[in-house]
């Protein structure tokens, strides 16, 4: 058990990465801690897609000296994935920091908690 821990060390600390950001999202009550959590999620995916695209002894898909197995080069999709991934990972944090903002800027606070309660007493009033 431990030897295949140790051999997948990628993807262990892919998944703690996962869990870690995971933890955030569901219990911190501060967004900007759910927006990092959020990104520590990101992270981990990316770092397992990356680990499963990538095969010891095969090099990487440009062809040198004639060489066109497949066999002799890596998988490029996951990379492709992995790169995709993280321009829409940066746009959904942009996105969800200017909306915390907008949050902010109107009940003074980035608790969600209170953000609930002051946008309940709001619309009462109305």
């Amino acid at each position: 058990m431990a030897g295949n821990l140790i051999a997948n060390y990628e993807e262990a600390a892919a998944i703690v990465l996962f869990g870690i950001g995971f933890t955030m999202l569901l219990f911190q009550r501060n967004l900007i801690k759910k927006l990092i959590g959020m990104n520590i999620m990101d992270t981990g995916t990316f770092l397992f897609l990356a680990s499963m695209g990538y095969i010891n002894g095969r090099k990487a898909p440009i062809i040198e000296n004639g060489v066109m197995s497949a066999e002799a080069y890596i998988n490029p999709v996951p990379a492709g994935l992995v790169l995709t991934g993280i321009v829409v990972s940066v746009s959904v944090t942009a996105m969800m920091l200017s909306l915390t903002v907008r949050l902010y800027k109107r009940y003074h606070t980035l608790y969600l908690d209170d953000i609930y309660v002051l946008s309940r007493h709001q619309t009462e009033d109305r």
